[in-house]
């Protein structure tokens, strides 16, 4: 009797990185400040300044989501007053690639939809 080998598995779902994107897409400032970071604007209080709707403590929120993700980094400068920075990471590039990729295929879809 011969046995049929087994060739493959059951996938299933990235869990980190799925649920990464949920909650990145779920603060729907994430992608605003992904915009601001890319015009130069970095410091938190430019950003408040430049979006309207945006308060500080949302933004720290967001920010905060952002960096335990490892999608931001954030600069702490040693003067007076203190600054604070801002800036994607490598790993926050790719993720932000993927994300244009989503918005590229919504567009499509967007088009196909009657």
């Amino acid at each position: 009797m011969k046995y049929n080998t087994i060739k493959f598995t059951q996938k299933s779902a990235p869990e980190k990185s799925a649920r990464m994107v949920e909650i990145i897409i779920g603060c729907k400032w994430s992608l605003t400040v992904y915009s601001l970071l890319k015009e130069g604007i970095n410091r938190p209080g430019e950003m408040v300044r430049n979006v309207e709707g945006l308060t500080t403590k949302v933004l720290n929120t967001c920010l905060k989501k952002n960096i335990e993700f490892g999608i931001l980094t954030k600069s702490i400068f040693n003067e007076t007053p203190p600054r604070v920075e801002y800036n994607v990471s490598e790993f926050g590039t790719k993720f932000i690639n993927v994300l244009n990729e989503l918005e590229k295929l919504q567009l499509e879809i967007n088009d196909i939809a009657p």
